[in-house]
């Protein structure tokens, strides 16, 4: 019988590795990322670690004493959680001052809006010859219809999934607590950790996984980062320059906003400036245009710019990959999908020869 043909060993090889890289990312990686995480941050800890150890170390009776890293590492990590959450507190408090002007203006913000929907009814009204306040009536009619409806809808669903946000909460903070513990473990054991990985008969696909993951998630974390940072930045120094009493609110929204794979900054700024303009606020309307076109092409170039360098994908490929990650994984995809393009690249040139 005559042996397959190179080109076929290597579409096997292909469908084979392919089909691995999935299974792994569908049924392991949920399996092992809070440890993958707890690891990532026990690196990061690590050299700071080490020199507070180095730093701490004393003579006690003739006999060196040192703190051991897992303490350390623990301290670090509590220090840093009380950081984030002293920088977590003042900033919602400063959210909840303007949440609060917010709906304290919003009894006049409804009104305005009441007064502008019924002026382009009776303007549609005039337009089309209709009975006078009729348009006005059929509008009202729907918002008071549609507001029951919601309710209606929103009872048995609170009702429903109360439990399901009790079990959330729980699932919360039991996951932080083993990524606390896995964390200092982590720290305590990464000279073994290491030994192991390097005397492993996988040693250099071990290697290729932990490149490949590092470079794609790293790249990914500083692009996305940086870029929902500075949106936030863009669009509060926007509002604020115009005028905008709910600046820092409505930039931290549009900056989240931006980062989710559908929506991006145009889902706000866009229908605000058109509504701006369209009531001769023209000043107000083009500076929100401007805010959008700023924000437009800076995720653009720094998009293709870092992932481009970091990650070794043309902007296709990875345009590509993220949209097939996205199908498949949800929206872990967009991370998942350029690593397991690399993934299953490298493998195939590891084993195809």
């Amino acid at each position: 019988m005559e042996k397959p043909s190179r080109k076929l060993k290597k579409t096997f090889l292909i469908l084979g590795v392919t089909g691995a890289v999935y299974a792994s990312f569908k049924y392991l990686l949920p399996l092992v990322i809070p440890f993958l995480i707890a690891y990532i941050f026990a690196l990061a800890l690590r050299p700071s670690a080490v020199w507070l150890e180095k730093k701490c170390r004393f003579t006690l009776k003739r006999k060196e004493v040192h703190l051991p890293l897992a303490v350390i590492g623990g301290v670090q990590i509590i220090i840093l959680m009380a950081l984030f959450g002293t920088l977590l507190y003042y900033g919602g408090r400063k959210l909840c001052m303007e949440a609060n002007l917010f709906f304290d203006n919003l009894p006049q913000m409804i009104s305005s809006l009441d007064r502008w929907l019924t002026g382009c009814c009776f303007f549609t009204e005039n337009l089309f010859r209709l009975p006078r306040g009729f348009l006005v009536k059929m509008l009202r009619e729907m918002l008071v219809g549609g507001g029951k409806a919601m309710k209606d809808a929103a009872m048995p669903f609170l009702m429903v999934n109360s439990m399901t946000v009790v079990r959330c909460f729980v699932e919360v903070t039991v996951m932080t607590i083993i990524l606390f513990i896995a964390t200092i473990l982590s720290l305590q054991e990464m000279e073994d950790i290491r030994m192991r990985r390097d005397n492993s008969i996988f040693r250099h696909e071990f290697a290729l996984l932990g490149s490949r993951l590092t470079m794609v998630g790293s790249a990914w974390l500083k692009t996305q980062g940086s870029i929902m940072f500075l949106t936030m930045c863009i669009c509060t120094a926007g509002l604020f320059l115009m005028g905008n009493q709910y600046s820092l609110l409505l930039g931290i929204g549009i900056g989240l906003l931006d980062a989710l794979p559908i929506f991006g900054t145009g889902t706000v700024l866009i229908p605000w400036a058109l509504f701006r303009l369209v009531n001769g606020d023209w000043l107000y309307g083009i500076g929100l245009f401007v805010i959008y076109i700023i924000c437009y092409f800076l995720r653009q170039v720094m998009e293709a710019k870092i992932m481009a360098d970091k990650v070794g994908l043309t902007p296709l490929e990875t345009l590509i990959s993220m949209y097939v990650g996205l199908q498949l994984f949800g929206l872990l995809g967009f991370i998942l999908g350029p690593i397991g393009l690399l993934i299953i690249e490298d493998l195939v040139e590891l084993y195809g020869g």
